[in-house]
């Protein structure tokens, strides 16, 4: 519906005349033209000058409600719309190195990076967060903010699908991943502040030590649930035949459990796909994403359409040559002359 958003803007209407009406008038004496040909104008002139000023008054008076409706702001209010409260503020910190590339994971019968096994059970997790303001961090050599929070999930899901072992570098700085996103959440509202750190190594590289961030973490009441991901038995092939080793050997777990315990969160270790899906289901439920809506109504200004208007009269003049046309004379013979 169409709608004005300061209505009382039109008492401004009669302040021209009130202007007009209750200022002294201009001294005529001093400001009037003396033409030595009185009594000599053509009477016809004299009216067309007449109807030119009444016209000139009618526009200044149209460009003058235009210019008031455009200040007193009309809009058009569309139709409510229910929009989800947010819940929680959600960063995700994935690890990207190298050793993400390690194929020690099964998706849908099929064997797969840990990497493309992160992909499918994360998208999945970030599609059910409809509500939450979630962003994604990547880290690997360093760490960077790919996406910063948004209600936007599409957009965070599209991000991940999008992105690719080494894109961060080949090393692991859980360190610094863990300080970004508390960086990132610190002007959020305290009750909400939740990070899921994914990893599947120990900290080779960065700048910020694990447990200086984790300190950081526990000050801004950032919680944090970490995640070890890798398998513990892969059947490899060398020189001397086939042998099984443990492609998670270098898996900090003792730094990501004190990570998770010193923020309130909790330590998770996945070794598989089935254990890192059931996994953020159980995040899901610690961390509920939001189940209530709030209305809202778009409104659209619209003040630019008056306010255009107005301009088109007043560089209507402009258009006319007759503007500076002045007052015939009427000769001798009763012509009029220029």
């Amino acid at each position: 519906m169409f709608d004005w958003a300061w209505p009382w803007l039109f008492l401004l209407l009669p302040l021209p005349w009130l202007v007009r009406r209750w200022l002294p008038a201009a001294d005529e004496h001093g400001a009037a033209l003396h033409l030595p040909y009185a009594g000599v104008l053509d009477p016809g002139e004299i009216a067309g000058g007449s109807r030119r000023a009444a016209a000139a008054r009618l526009l200044a008076w149209l460009v003058w409600v235009l210019l008031v409706a455009a200040v007193a702001r009309p809009q058009w209010i569309g139709e409510p719309a229910d929009v989800p409260r947010s819940g929680r503020e959600l960063l995700l910190a994935l690890d990207v190195s190298g050793s993400m590339n390690i194929g020690d994971m099964t998706l849908s019968g099929s064997q797969v990076t840990r990497f493309q096994a992160m992909q499918a059970i994360v998208g999945d997790f970030i599609a059910r967060r409809a509500g939450d303001r979630v962003g994604l961090i990547l880290f690997g050599s360093n760490a960077y903010l790919l996406t910063p929070l948004t209600f936007d999930v599409k957009t965070v899901k599209t991000q991940l699908d999008e992105s690719a072992v080494g894109l961060a570098g080949r090393e692991t700085a859980i360190g610094d991943a863990l300080g970004l996103a508390v960086k990132r959440l610190r002007d959020r509202p305290e009750a909400q502040r939740v990070v899921i750190l994914l990893t599947d190594g120990v900290n080779t590289a960065g700048e910020v030590e694990p447990r200086k961030a984790a300190e950081l973490a526990q000050s801004e009441k950032v919680k944090v649930y970490t995640i070890g991901l890798g398998s513990e038995r892969m059947r490899v092939d060398d020189f001397f035949g086939s042998r099984s080793v443990n492609p998670s050997a270098d898996l900090d777990a003792p730094l990501l459990t004190e990570i998770a315990e010193k923020t309130g969160g909790r330590f998770f270790r996945a070794r598989d796909t089935a254990e890192l899906a059931g996994i953020y289901r159980e995040i899901d439920q610690l961390e509920p994403a939001a189940d209530q809506s709030e209305r809202y109504r778009p409104v659209a200004e619209l003040f630019h359409l008056p306010l255009g208007l107005a301009l088109l009269l007043v560089l209507l003049p402009a258009l006319d040559p007759r503007r500076y046309a002045g007052f015939r004379l009427a000769g001798p013979n009763g012509r009029s002359d220029p």
